[in-house]
Parts: C-alpha cells; structure tokens; sequence
C-alpha cells in the first residue's frame, strides 16, 4: 500500500501570484507618498513570489 498523499488546490499557485503583484502595486503607492512602509510590501511581495514559484513547480511535478 502506498502513503496517501495530499492534494494541493491547482489555483494556490495563482492565488500566490496575484498577491504577489499585489503587493508589488502596494509597495510602488507607498514609496512613491514617501512611505517607508514599502518595504514590507516588498518583503510580503518576495514571500509570495516564492510560494507561487514553490506551487507551480510542485503541482507541475504531480505533487510528489
């Protein structure tokens, strides 16, 4: 008998994307009203460029 495994919702990898591009959008409106408040924006934005990086791959693989 094999281990199960656990399904990975196909869109997860799309649903990280977009709020990636999200918090890119809201990095660029607060650097550009003087905010120093981007630079979470931008560390949110490359967590999530990450998980939709991750996903992808791994729902391409056939979720090993």
């Amino acid at each position: 008998m094999s281990a199960p495994t656990r399904r990975i919702p196909q869109g997860l990898a799309l649903y990280a994307t977009v709020i990636c591009v999200l918090a890119v959008a809201a990095a660029v409106v607060s650097f550009a009203k003087g905010s120093w408040l981007g630079i979470v924006w931008v560390l949110l934005a490359g967590l999530t460029s990450n998980m939709a990086w991750y996903y992808h791959r791994r729902t391409a693989r056939g979720a090993e």
